[in-house]
């Protein structure tokens, strides 16, 4: 008679096994918490048109369509649109934002500005700081400047037709 090798046979886990397992399961317990948090985070994030506000400028002087952004520590930023955006404003002037703009930020200024430019007569300039006064923003380019009130940045421009935007009618048919 023959009887069946050992080798089959279920075997009690060793403490070394068990201690094995509990770590693994407690790293992915605490990862899967980790990027639960992240990704509640990450949806009730400000947007950037948020943090302009939070630092004293009106949302409008971003034009609608921002996919990403990244504020750092000192203040520097990076913000993402889909595409370049060109649109007339105000005075007739034209405005073209880049689809990176970059920047620095502090209550009440933005400052060297890149990706932002206005076309004066046949020439483009870079805008290179905004401030705020009271209601008024200042946009500097080189030595020159132009204010204009805020409610003229109450509402976010759309490319490419800038504030003058028909709105489609809805139809109820």
């Amino acid at each position: 008679m023959t009887f069946p090798s050992n080798s089959h046979l279920p075997v009690a886990p060793t403490p070394k096994t068990l201690l094995g397992f509990l770590l693994i399961l407690s790293l992915f317990l605490s990862l899967s918490l980790s990027v639960g948090f992240a990704e509640t985070n990450l949806f009730d994030a400000p947007t950037a048109y948020d943090l302009l506000e939070s630092f004293d400028f009106p949302r409008g002087i971003l034009p609608q369509g921002v996919q990403s952004y990244l504020l750092r520590k000192d203040g520097t930023f990076e913000v993402y649109l889909s595409g370049d955006c060109e649109f007339k404003v105000t005075g007739g002037y034209l405005l073209k934002y880049k689809t990176k703009i970059t920047g620095t930020v502090e209550s009440g200024t933005l400052k060297n500005l890149n990706g932002v430019s206005v076309k004066v007569l046949f020439l483009w300039f870079g805008i290179n700081e905004i401030v705020r006064s009271g209601d008024e923003l200042n946009f500097y380019v080189g030595p020159l400047s132009a204010s204009f009130p805020l409610s003229n940045f109450e509402e976010c421009p759309r490319c490419p037709c800038g504030f003058d935007c028909a709105t489609p009618l809805v139809s109820d048919a």
